[in-house]
């Protein structure tokens, strides 16, 4: 993923994935290369993964995110992978909620890397977040950098979901999820 950000060791964190500023900065990214290659937009996309995600909105940027949290593993002395794997626990049932300085919860948790352990997202139900399915996400976001019209019909909707290995949209629940996700990302 060619994306202009620095997130630094140790910490592990997916801005596609949870920070809705980035977001909206990769689609307009990729829109500005339209035509260019939609086998690395596809290949980024389905980094996404399958399950649930929860999106940050608020107004910390990535930079500020990961300052905080590295400010908090300094002063708890929990920097080096030792300690900080005994403080947030090496189970995948294992974790931590840290809030931040704009009232958002994160969740802090042990990724086994040596370079970058300390795996931090927001936490589910917290200050300026939202959870979304990724097939959601990933089916607005391809719609938006793909078709982009402003009126959004089943037709093309379906026709650029493929291009994920996503099979058409049939329930009326999912299309309309999708289409309050274009509109997220479009506000």
């Amino acid at each position: 993923m060619n994306t202009d950000y620095q997130i630094p060791e140790p910490i592990l964190f997916n801005p596609i994935k949870h920070h809705l500023g980035f977001i909206k900065e990769f689609i307009n990214l990729n829109i500005d290369k339209s035509g260019s290659d939609i086998q690395v937009l596809t290949r980024d996309l389905k980094h996404l993964g399958t399950s649930v995600m929860d999106i940050y909105t608020g107004s910390l940027s990535i930079r500020n995110i990961c300052f905080e949290a590295e400010e908090f593993l300094k002063q708890k002395d929990i920097l080096r992978i030792d300690t900080y794997s005994l403080w947030a626990g090496i189970n995948t049932d294992c974790f931590r909620i840290i809030p931040l300085s704009d009232g958002s919860q994160w969740t802090f948790k042990f990724h086994n890397n040596p370079q970058r352990f300390v795996h931090i997202f927001p936490a589910r139900n917290s200050q300026h977040t939202f959870r979304v399915k990724s097939n959601t996400l990933k089916s607005a976001l391809i719609y938006i950098i793909i078709i982009g019209k402003d009126l959004v019909t089943g037709y093309d909707l379906n026709n650029v979901r493929p291009l994920l290995g996503l099979s058409p949209v049939k329930d009326a629940l999912d299309t309309e999820a999708i289409l309050e996700m274009i509109e997220i990302l479009r506000s």
